[in-house]
């Protein structure tokens, strides 16, 4: 305590915050469009919309974050993915509303700056960039010690894109008749996993480094970190072939929080629990911790990660937009004249007759409106 103050001596190391600068300089450089204006360093990032290219141009902007699946990178050492998640948590949003990701800014806080975790985050987000065709025009990086422990962090995102305004998606397009096709989602993506951890970790008592389920290839935390499903460009090259009305994408809320925000009054979503696969993951959650299949609908996307909205006879060709594109995609229900909301109909979630002694009794299964 004796000698003078600085910030170094309060916990704040300026020096390595600026090498990580210079580190993660190329791998912003390497996600640059022809739009972008100057480099990395300046006080805010400049990109261009090109003129002539737009009639009426929308500009559509979001921000989301990675939440609690930040805890299972921390407990696996791994930084590499994250930023993954956290673009598709983003760029997904803007394509809901038909726009085309232009450009992905990130917030990244510390308790204290990890110069080679700072340079695997960022990386992360540079790779989901690229993917989307995306650039990553700029960030901050905060040291906050005494706010967050050393080795924490969070991750938070931006991102703007532009759409036509005649070919804008939304509620306003949705027409009974019209066929819900599901993208398919191989796991968690990035929601839930606030309950997912209370039920795998505290609850079941699992280890990251036991089997996912019985008979997997891999452990549970591999599973649980596996990087979200990028469906910005798959969306793109489909409405470059087929009329999509309206699309949601399946984040916080689940399936019944967040379908019901792509429909117009007067209609209803009516999902066929039988027209697709729920992976492994979602059971063994739903097994450990008695989740009804109310609240499983309302917290996880169950296998479909975004949610489309087409006309009827349309079906075929949206899915075979899709699925060139690399994203699976099937046909999941329907929409039909009634009250807004979801009816998810058929058999049950999970398919094969169980024993139900100690689960709560299940609610109702029809979800309202947001």
């Amino acid at each position: 305590m004796n000698g003078p103050a600085s910030y170094a001596s309060s916990g704040v190391d300026i020096d390595a915050g600026e090498r990580a600068v210079e580190l993660i300089r190329p791998l912003v450089a390497a996600t640059r469009r022809p739009e972008v204006l100057g480099g990395l360093g300046g006080f805010a990032g400049l990109f261009a919309l090109g003129a002539g290219r737009y009639v009426q141009p929308v500009l559509v902007a979001g921000t989301d974050g990675v939440g609690t699946k930040a805890l299972v990178a921390e407990a696996l050492g791994r930084f590499d993915s994250i930023g993954i998640d956290l673009v598709a948590m983003c760029v997904d949003d803007l394509v809901c509303q038909g726009a085309e990701p232009l450009f992905v800014l990130d917030y990244i806080s510390m308790g204290t700056v990890d110069t080679s975790r700072m340079v695997e985050l960022v990386g992360g987000v540079a790779e989901g960039c690229r993917s989307v065709g995306a650039s990553l025009l700029g960030g901050e990086m905060a040291e906050h010690p005494g706010a967050m422990e050393p080795g924490r962090f969070d991750l938070v995102g931006f991102a703007v894109g532009v759409v036509e305004r005649s070919e804008l998606l939304g509620p306003d397009r949705v027409r009974a008749g019209d066929a819900l096709i599901g993208l398919v989602s191989p796991g968690l993506r990035c929601n839930g996993y606030s309950l997912a951890r209370h039920v795998l970790l505290d609850r079941g008592g699992r280890s990251l480094d036991d089997p996912a389920w019985a008979g997997a290839r891999r452990t549970l935390g591999e599973e649980l970190l596996a990087p979200s499903v990028l469906y910005a460009p798959a969306m793109l090259a489909a409405m470059s072939e087929v009329r999509i009305h309206a699309a949601a994408h399946i984040t916080g809320g689940g399936i019944v929080g967040n379908l019901p925000r792509m429909l117009p009054d007067g209609v209803r979503a009516v999902l066929d629990r039988d027209a697709w696969e729920v992976p492994p993951i979602f059971g063994e959650i739903r097994r450990l911790g008695m989740v009804t299949d109310d609240e499983m609908a309302r917290v996880f996307n169950l296998g479909l990660g975004m949610v489309v909205a087409v006309p009827g006879d349309d079906a075929p060709t949206a899915l075979e937009a899709l699925s060139s594109s690399g994203v699976e995609a099937r046909v999941v229900g329907r929409i039909e004249p009634g009250e807004r909301g979801v009816e998810l109909v058929g058999p049950r979630f999970w398919g094969v007759p169980e024993d139900r002694s100690g689960f709560p009794e299940e609610l109702g299964q029809r979800g309202g409106p947001p």
